[in-house]
């Protein structure tokens, strides 16, 4: 239901092929929503069934045609309606964070080896995000206004994850103090 959303989202600001909506998705919105191309595809398929999106197809000359979406009344209407509702609150479905749970079954060696590769994974992500603030934000206060709040979800992506390295540190230090 949400990949609807992100790729009207992305649709609402300009026309985009179906991989140049996945890259977006991979590039922008990645902390909070990606897809891989066949989903964008099959969900693109589904909004246009549903009168939300148009698309033009683009003659190329030794490839196939592009096809270039755009968002329709009723898709900005339905985007509209859908960012107007109260969001549902996140739910925490953390399997490395349940394991502590049962941490004294854990081999010290592989549980190290677990948050360190959590940790490489997290300081990977805040790399791209940072990356992606310098990129697109890098003067946000001279943003218009639905720009600021798409850096604002970045900020919040950025942020879990500066969480996440300090949560990695504290655990190294803890399993170190315990070898």
């Amino acid at each position: 239901m949400a990949l609807k959303y992100a790729l009207l989202s992305c649709l609402n600001e300009s026309r985009a092929t179906g991989y140049e909506l996945t890259q977006l998705l991979r590039e922008r919105m990645g902390n909070v929503w990606n897809a891989s191309h066949q989903q964008t595809y099959r969900e693109l398929a589904k909004l246009r069934d549903e009168k939300c999106v148009t698309f033009e197809e683009v003659p190329q000359s030794d490839k196939p045609d592009r096809k270039v979406y755009a968002i329709t009344e009723r898709g900005r209407g339905d985007l509209a309606e859908w960012v107007n509702e109260p969001s549902e609150r996140p739910r925490v479905r953390d399997p490395l964070l349940l394991k502590m749970f049962a941490g004294e079954l854990w081999d010290i060696a592989n549980l190290k080896a677990e948050i360190e590769g959590h940790r490489i994974h997290w300081q990977a992500t805040l790399d791209r995000y940072l990356a992606i603030e310098s990129r697109y934000f890098s003067d946000p206060e001279n943003l218009p206004f639905h720009y600021r709040l798409q850096h604002l979800a970045l900020l919040r992506g950025i942020d879990v994850n500066r969480s996440w390295l300090e949560w990695s540190d504290n655990a190294l230090s803890v399993i170190e103090k315990e070898k």
